[in-house]
């Protein structure tokens, strides 16, 4: 079960897990790019250690938006979060998440910090990390 920060800049560091279980309190503060399905229960696990944001598989979305509803969940929390397209990235696999994959939803706070749907999200969080005037 892969855990690795994969980058670090001034402005953060990313974190990969392939199941958002594994995010510990030593990872507080990290952007995460997590294998896990979007859904509720995953939600309850990001909320435990204060992240800078968090990234997981859309699972296709599904049925009443299940596979997404950790976004709006973190939104509420003040956390950016998105969903990576399970097209482009395997459930369970966050190092193929972090190589290939696209972001296809975000929260209203992930938009602004420039997380945004259709940016690959490796790219997306390393220019994220990497910008001047950021804090």
């Amino acid at each position: 079960m892969l855990k690795s920060f994969v980058a670090s800049a001034p402005n953060g560091r990313v974190l990969l897990v392939d199941s958002i279980t594994k995010v510990a309190p030593e990872d507080k503060g990290a952007h995460v790019v997590s294998a896990s399905h979007g859904g509720a229960s995953s939600g309850e696990f990001a909320l435990e250690t204060p992240l800078a944001s968090v990234f997981f598989n859309d699972a296709g979305v599904g049925k009443n938006r299940a596979g997404i509803l950790a976004l709006d969940m973190l939104q509420a929390r003040g956390v950016a979060a998105g969903a990576i397209s399970h097209e482009t990235g395997c459930i369970g696999d966050s190092q193929d998440m972090w190589d290939n994959g696209v972001i296809s939803h975000a929260n209203a706070l992930a938009v602004a910090a420039g997380l945004k749907p259709g940016l690959r999200v490796k790219d997306a969080l390393l220019s994220l990390i990497s910008a001047s005037g950021r804090s």
